[in-house]
């Protein structure tokens, strides 16, 4: 089975990284979308980590995993 997710990397106050992703992301999603999310992102506040609120973008990627099942119990 092949997987598509949507990373969204953010820096924290601490410096250090938060990743949201997103499973399954629509094959023509823009960098204009997933920049303008991520800028809401920003502003709304919502999210808060162990190291600090997010303080900016630092990376968007896409992601493709298989993943192929030996045997499942």
């Amino acid at each position: 089975m092949v997987r598509e997710y949507l990373q969204m990397i953010f820096k924290n106050a601490n410096d250090g990284n938060f990743t949201l992703t997103i499973y399954d992301p629509r094959e023509d999603i823009t960098e204009e979308e997933v920049d303008g999310v991520m800028d809401e992102i920003l502003a709304s506040g919502v999210f808060v980590t162990p190291g600090g609120e997010l303080k900016s973008k630092a990376a968007a990627r896409i992601v493709t995993r298989e993943v192929n099942t030996v045997v499942e119990y």
